[in-house]
């Protein structure tokens, strides 16, 4: 199983050319968990971008070898799991894999214990529906992890694309759940996005930062905002949903190799030719299959009055069900106990 995999340095690889090592360590590379997660294309790029003509003399092939390399001394050292695993052993690992709760008791039965580390987790849903309120009442629950994991480190990273981070309210929810709100707010990192190629960089260059900031979540509000806006015409979509799958496969990479949780939110878009009542008010979460392939869990929000409702659309081992619960000064919060706040599972629409 992966795990805290930056304490390993490049100089670790065995049979790897030294001046190669300096070079991708010049062009960004500072751990073998890092090299692990960028594919060799990623690497080229930034090989060539960081080194004149001379200087490159490197091919795709060497680098392959480097990141075939890199993932064989994490495989050795027991932070990422082998090519081929029974699957006992893989039940196992996943009876080791940390769950961060939601706040809300009810939302944490519909998830099977929480949000999960080695998954991508999407949130989609219309405004005002919660999606980031579920994110900052996250980067509050995070830091109520067991001390079995404070010595790996708690960090969380907020990604802001909207400029809707509030730091005050992140703040009201650790208060109003009696924890020290100005130690939880020194562990959360948030890092503001301006534009779609900027959100590119970061994720691609996050590594560095998951082992700095010691992150065991990213959040991500919104994953696909500045792409629908830069890349609005029918002739950019194929451009746009290559940009978008580059860094979602980034980030399952980094789920699995640094053994975090990412959850991100996602917008919706109409579907004109919908029949109405169909429980989404004919919405549907934006992104396309790349965003449905990609997420392990999909999760739809809505609106029913004062509260909210969340359908699980899509998981490996979930059933189709829904969970309603309420927004607070803790943040996500159960409905009052005179209400049942689980919604019976659907067992027509099967797993």
């Amino acid at each position: 199983m992966s795990g805290d995999g930056g304490e390993s340095q490049l100089r670790g690889l065995q049979d790897v050319d030294q001046q190669l090592l300096d070079k991708l360590e010049g062009a960004g590379i500072q751990s073998i968990s890092d090299l692990a997660t960028t594919t060799a294309f990623e690497l080229m790029e930034d090989y060539y971008s960081n080194y004149d003509e001379a200087a490159r003399g490197i091919d795709m092939e060497t680098i392959s070898q480097v990141v075939i390399k890199a993932k064989q001394k994490l495989i050795a050292d027991g932070l990422l799991q082998k090519e081929f695993s029974s699957a006992e052993k893989m039940l196992e690992i996943r009876g080791k894999l940390v769950k961060f709760t939601t706040g809300s008791q009810g939302f944490d039965l519909f998830l099977g214990g929480g949000i999960e580390t080695q998954a991508l987790t999407e949130i989609a849903g219309e405004f005002g529906s919660g999606k980031s309120q579920i994110c900052y009442t996250l980067c509050v629950t995070a830091n109520m992890s067991s001390s079995s994991m404070s010595n790996k480190g708690n960090g969380v990273i907020f990604v802001d694309t909207e400029n809707t981070f509030r730091a005050e309210r992140v703040h009201q929810i650790a208060e109003s759940r009696g924890l020290d709100a100005e130690e939880v707010m020194k562990k959360i990192f948030v890092c503001k996005i301006y534009y779609s190629a900027h959100l590119e960089a970061i994720i691609r260059g996050l590594a560095k930062y998951i082992e700095q900031y010691k992150a065991r979540l990213v959040i991500i509000d919104s994953i696909i905002s500045l792409h629908r806006a830069e890349f609005a015409g029918r002739e950019t979509l194929a451009e746009r949903q290559q940009r978008l799958n580059a860094i979602l496969h980034k980030l399952i990479r980094l789920a699995e190799i640094y053994n975090i949780a990412v959850v991100y939110t996602n917008q919706v878009q109409a579907q004109p030719d919908a029949f109405l009542g169909n429980g989404y008010d004919s919405m549907r979460a934006a992104g396309g299959n790349i965003m449905g392939h990609a997420s392990t869990y999909r999760i739809f929000l809505r609106k029913i009055g004062h509260n909210r409702l969340a359908t699980m659309l899509d998981s490996p081992y979930h059933a189709y069900g829904q969970v309603k619960f309420t927004i607070g000064e803790e943040g996500i919060q159960d409905l009052e106990k005179t209400e049942s706040n689980a919604v019976e599972a659907s067992s027509e629409c099967g797993w």
